[in-house]
């Protein structure tokens, strides 16, 4: 494995375990369900963003199979390196859900009962994805890479709050909650359409951001 491959895996593990050990937290701790979805956006959002801070010179931080995707068809990495980071990705994934398990005394994998099936939801993860993903090429594009962790951790933080679906937006955090019977699961029925929902989706604003975003080109000096 490269050390792009590992950050991969170690980045979106540690995503899975903000994700579910966050929600698990806001239900043990609070009885409203607009404070439990708020605390736990806001710390998602957080989580994410400092994740991508740090593994950002290593592999880029993609920790999304729809981010990925979307750098592969713009040509900015080669299918063999989309490949190895997918796979690394929902590999953490899962191991990030079984992590924030042990952490709070839970069967260290359950398959999830929660039912998030229908259009509205199905929706949801098509805009949230596309969005995310357009936000990333379009930073990367106009080179303000520096902008990333807190766009993206902002963006997120959002979605998770502000949509039916709260904001999966990744295929690998699809799969991945499928595994966790708790607060953040997903019923393995209601996957597949955000699945679907989240590829197009990554694949469509790959198409759509070279199209608004020129690169920046570097301003000429005064001799």
């Amino acid at each position: 494995m490269t050390r792009a491959t590992i950050a991969e895996a170690l980045g979106t593990g540690f995503l899975l375990y903000v994700i579910v050990g966050s929600g698990i937290a806001a239900e043990n701790l609070a009885s409203d369900p607009g404070a439990q979805l708020f605390t736990h956006a806001i710390a998602v959002g957080l989580g994410l963003a400092a994740l991508i801070a740090m593994f950002q010179p290593v592999s880029g931080s993609h920790f999304n199979p729809a981010v990925t995707l979307a750098f592969w068809r713009t040509r900015s990495i080669d299918g063999t390196t989309a490949a190895s980071y997918a796979v690394a990705q929902i590999v953490g994934a899962f191991l990030g859900v079984v992590a924030a398990h042990l952490s709070f005394g839970e069967n260290l994998v359950a398959i999830s009962s929660t039912d998030r099936g229908g259009y509205g939801p199905t929706f949801s993860e098509a805009t949230a994805t596309f969005v995310l993903v357009l936000l990333i090429l379009g930073l990367v594009q106009t080179h303000r890479t520096g902008a990333v962790p807190a766009a993206v951790g902002a963006w997120v933080a959002c979605v998770v709050f502000a949509t039916v679906s709260t904001g999966f937006a990744n295929p690998a955090v699809t799969i991945a909650r499928i595994f966790t019977d708790t607060y953040t699961g997903i019923g393995p029925a209601s996957a597949p359409a955000f699945l679907a929902a989240q590829i197009a989706a990554g694949l469509a604003a790959a198409v759509v951001a070279p199209v608004l975003f020129v690169p920046s080109q570097p301003q000429p000096t005064n001799a």
